[in-house]
């Protein structure tokens, strides 16, 4: 995979490069959530290898690192890799999202994506849906990028067909970190006697998606487009 995610960053550098020259003068706001970089699909990653590329070609950007509760995967993993590489970030709550678009600090929303349907529909992460909502609410463009061989050509509504998995309540009321001496210890935030829910992904439909960063071009997100794209470059669709 590491051959599309580097072109695909390529793309996606060239889009963050376009747009910073929109806001001159100040790093562009990127908010991404989850984590899609090398630390979950190798070498570059998907949705964080634009912002990578973009770091080595002296573009000035800054990133919030949504937490990704409950699994804490933006905290523990997205601002790990961006530290690592060298990328100005600052890790906010999950709910802060809305709060930055309201005020004008982010410019583009930029998130990977599990499951593909052949007409756009993403589904990613628990919590992309609302950033993608709020996004929306505030005309901040909202890009996913991916894989083109991610794509499920056979689903076309995402939101009926796209099943989504239940994990354990135990991930929601129990959560793991380090003391200050550096132990990891897990503590419990409420009584197990309450119940929880743990949906692990929901789907952002293709309305709400500015275009789909892949490794042959950036695309919009619909059906045409999609089939028009994998006809192009012979890609073999199921």
């Amino acid at each position: 995979m590491s051959g599309p995610a580097r072109q695909s960053g390529e793309h996606g550098a060239a889009l963050l490069e376009r747009m910073s020259a929109e806001h001159p003068g100040r790093p562009l706001q990127v908010l991404t959530h989850c984590n899609a970089g090398w630390l979950a699909t190798v070498d570059w990653g998907t949705a964080l290898a634009p912002l990578y590329k973009a770091h080595d070609r002296g573009i000035s950007f800054h990133v919030w690192v949504d937490e990704t509760r409950p699994r804490n995967q933006g905290a523990a993993l997205t601002a790990f890799e961006l530290r690592e590489h060298g990328v100005a970030h600052t890790v906010v709550a999950d709910n802060a999202g809305g709060h930055l678009m309201q005020r004008g600090q982010v410019d583009l929303v930029l998130v990977g994506s599990d499951r593909t349907t052949a007409t756009g529909d993403v589904c990613n992460k628990i919590g992309t849906y609302l950033k993608a909502l709020a996004a929306k609410a505030h005309a901040i463009p909202f890009y996913v990028a991916l894989p083109l061989s991610t794509v499920d050509w056979s689903i076309a509504d995402g939101l009926r067909e796209i099943p989504i998995e239940e994990r354990a309540a135990e991930e929601v009321r129990i959560v793991s970190g380090r003391t200050a001496g550096g132990r990891v210890e897990s503590i419990e935030l409420f009584d197990a006697r309450s119940p929880a829910a743990n949906p692990a992904f929901d789907v952002t439909p293709a309305e709400y998606v500015a275009g789909l960063i892949t490794e042959h071009g950036v695309v919009e997100a619909n059906g045409a487009s999609l089939a028009r794209l994998a006809e192009a470059v012979g890609f073999r669709r199921p």
